[in-house]
């Protein structure tokens, strides 16, 4: 098991496969190299051959990635660039100057140019390399002091950033990717849902690279979707759609009895309730069988467990078992907001609560999904 689970974690570690055309891996590296070296060629035609400060400096390597490779990421637009390497390029002269020890220095000028990059809505990663330059690129670049932040940060970024944007220009590829005004919603109400083959199509079809996972942006637009079509339910509460007839258990039922219950009624989960009936826990089919959940592996353990313990005659309660953080809602609450308990958080039963805090029905997916039915049957029949 435990090597299952290593081999598991590290699978978790390969990269998702690029669906990015050659022609246009091979248009950004191109365009890489062109953006490199005019902003070279142009800061030694400024600065002359005898000049001390450097042409290039590292994290224009780092921003020509961004800019050729990635260009519709927000970490790529021209005021990410300019700004944050304009800030992270004074922040760290400024802790270069007022702090001795470099490894110190380096951490804070890294730590101050983040947070001034989230201020300013300017974040671009290479800038944490720019600061670190201020600090640790060495006496050449001490000597410039506030002078590094014109020349060379100021100037080669202006340079690589012309270049990039006549360089996507002459390629036909949009950029700048301004922010865009949010469009009203052009899908007809019974359009169809996506298939992952759908989404790895349309990333085909793209000319630029999303930075971002595809099973991520697969989860992101289900979520969405699901929650668009929740959107129109208003009119349903969670007291229409709960179940009422509920079992639940105390905090010092047997962990057999509840099991019992648990087949009995063929249900996942049991509120587990106090004295006044309010939801101090749940406890699922899971809690209450672990071995039969970890086969013989977990029975294993648990038998050691109680060897360590020693004989007892106490049955386990349902209190040891029981999950005490337990998300709740309110009768009144609409069933959109449900949505994301069960799309994101991972919810599978979620108990509804009164005025007073007590229990008053119990949630499950298939309710979810019945009430959203309804509803939409209902408005349907409204609008015939």
């Amino acid at each position: 098991m435990t090597r299952i689970a290593l081999l598991r974690w590290l699978h978790g570690f390969l990269p998702a496969p690029v669906t990015l055309r050659w022609a246009e891996r091979l248009r950004a590296g191109l365009g890489a190299l062109i953006g490199i070296a005019l902003t070279g060629g142009l800061a030694r035609l400024m600065l002359g051959d005898a000049s001390a400060m450097p042409f290039l400096i590292a994290p224009m390597g780092a921003s020509a990635v961004l800019l050729f490779a990635v260009p519709a990421s927000p970490l790529a637009q021209p005021w990410s660039i300019i700004g944050g390497n304009i800030v992270s390029a004074t922040v760290g002269v400024a802790c270069a100057m007022l702090v001795h020890d470099p490894i110190d220095a380096a951490a804070l000028a890294v730590c101050l140019a983040i947070c001034a990059m989230f201020a300013l809505r300017c974040v671009h990663p290479p800038s944490g390399a720019v600061a670190l330059t201020a600090v640790l690129g060495g006496p050449s670049i001490h000597a410039l002091g506030f002078g590094f932040v014109i020349a060379p940060v100021a100037l080669q970024s202006v340079a690589l950033l012309a270049s990039a944007i006549v360089f996507h220009a002459l390629t036909g590829h949009r950029y700048p990717h301004g922010h865009a005004a949010p469009q009203p919603a052009s899908a007809p109400p019974g359009a169809a849902s996506f298939s992952r083959a759908d989404l790895e199509a349309v990333l085909s079809r793209r000319s630029e690279l999303l930075d971002v996972d595809p099973d991520d942006l697969e989860a992101l637009l289900r979520e969405t979707q699901l929650q668009a079509y929740a959107r129109r339910f208003t009119e349903f509460t969670c007291a229409d759609i709960m179940s009422r007839a509920i079992v639940s258990v105390t905090p010092d039922t047997s962990a057999q009895a509840a099991l019992a219950l648990i087949d009995r009624h063929q249900v996942k989960a049991l509120p587990v309730l106090d004295a006044t009936r309010r939801v101090c826990g749940i406890v699922t089919r899971a809690d209450l069988a672990p071995v039969r959940r970890g086969g013989i592996v977990e029975g294993m353990k648990r038998g050691i467990e109680r060897l360590m313990r020693g004989p007892s005659t106490t049955p386990p309660l349902v209190a040891s078992l029981m999950t005490t953080d337990v998300r709740t809602v309110k009768t009144h609450t609409a069933i959109a907001e449900l949505v994301p308990m069960f799309a994101h958080l991972g919810h599978h039963h979620i108990p509804v609560v009164g005025a007073h805090d007590q229990l008053a029905g119990m949630i499950t997916e298939t309710d979810l999904i019945s009430g959203l039915y309804r509803q939409a049957s209902a408005g349907e029949r409204k609008s015939a």
